[in-house]
């Protein structure tokens, strides 16, 4: 009966170029030990792996090109038994030459690209990916799953329904649930319920559509803003004083009435305070505030939107800080538009810097809904 211990010697072959193997001395037979065979870089890769696998680890061979997966297979199908001694042998020079490794570099551009993400530019970045080709990137669907909901659903819509629900399958859930809240509702349906068709793909034509889709991600030109044009004039005319934000409003809606609401809703004013943010984060942004600038704002403030902000920062920071306010307000008497529009500004832009930063989260519209 074979040892657990006994792993793989390669069969003997006429012209294999495997190295010179001798068969091995059965365990304890004999005083003096055998020398070491010579392997060749293949059936020691094999002998190291096998052993490992032994030892219940979990190695990444996966990760691996496809060419040496496939070279490393066909070596463990022809290895049959190892003596201890050349597993020791083989484990030992394994071993040492772990130890001597003092850097390693990624394999390949697609890890070269991982590494030195963030530190090169993105057009560099982009020429290096459409000149390796898509497949240099390991597995597509890796790269896919990374995308934005918005992303995933321009891409599901531009597929056959077919495709759609395979992309659909392939997501986390979270991401697949969010993927479809982008989508309309009738294609929607049509790509859930094509799921129940996918039980026969497979995992080739999986590959296959993951790179098409992928290498169609690769194929989009980069943008040179990262926001959408409502975005930019929104956040520009957020700064603006009110009569001109809304004159250039009234403009816009003549002139173009969709780019006009995309524009509305990009612009965050000192109004939508109240409605967008979370009472637990005032106290965030009152840490940031100067106490002049909000006795300002609250002083100046006459529109029902703005008064509802005042009634909302006051309720929810500290009793004393707006007892405190309440009387500087009433002793301020009236404020120049120019002060109080000035004062509003630079609160939603304290705001904007704390969302920035992730110390608060604004409450989206479709959860105000």
């Amino acid at each position: 009966m074979l040892q657990d211990d006994m792993l793989a010697l390669p069969m003997t072959t006429d012209g294999g170029g495997m190295g010179d193997f001798s068969a091995p001395a059965p365990a304890g037979m004999g005083g003096s030990s055998l020398p070491v065979p010579k392997l060749s870089g293949k059936a020691k890769a094999a002998i190291v792996v096998r052993l490992l696998l032994n030892e219940g680890a979990d190695i990444p061979i996966e990760d691996l090109p496809d060419e040496l997966q496939m070279e490393l297979t066909q070596q463990m199908g022809k290895m049959r038994l190892v003596d201890r001694e050349t597993l020791y042998a083989v484990a030992s020079e394994f071993a040492e030459m772990l130890d001597n490794v003092g850097l390693t570099f990624p394999n390949g551009l697609a890890g070269a690209l991982t590494a030195m993400d963030g530190r090169i530019s993105r057009q560099t970045a982009s020429r290096l990916r459409k000149e390796a080709g898509v497949r240099q990137f390991g597995d597509p669907w890796e790269r896919l799953k990374a995308l934005p909901p918005e992303d995933l659903a321009s891409l599901a819509e531009a597929e056959s329904i077919e495709v759609a629900a395979v992309l659909l399958s392939k997501l986390d859930t979270a991401k697949a649930a969010q993927m479809l809240v982008h989508l309309p509702g009738k294609v929607a349906r049509q790509i859930t319920y094509a799921v129940s068709h996918t039980s026969n793909v497979t995992p080739d034509t999986v590959d296959r559509i993951g790179l098409s889709l992928a290498g169609q991600v690769e194929a989009r030109p980069d943008l040179a803003f990262e926001t959408t044009p409502g975005q930019r004039v929104g956040a520009i005319l957020t700064e603006a004083a009110a009569a001109k934000r809304e004159e250039v409003l009234i403009a816009l809606e003549e002139e173009d009435e969709d780019f006009a609401t995309d524009v509305r809703k990009a612009i965050f004013t000192y109004g939508l305070l109240a409605q967008r943010m979370q009472p637990l984060d005032v106290p965030k942004l009152m840490r940031v505030l100067a106490i002049p600038e909000l006795v300002t704002a609250i002083a100046f403030a006459t529109d029902e939107d703005d008064i509802a902000t005042n009634d909302f920062l006051l309720d929810n920071m500290s009793s004393r800080m707006a007892t405190n306010i309440r009387e500087e307000v009433a002793e301020r008497g009236k404020v120049k538009r120019s002060d109080g529009e000035a004062a509003f500004g630079l609160i939603v832009s304290a705001m904007r810097d704390l969302v920035t930063t992730g110390e608060i989260e604004l409450i989206s519209d479709e959860e105000e809904e």
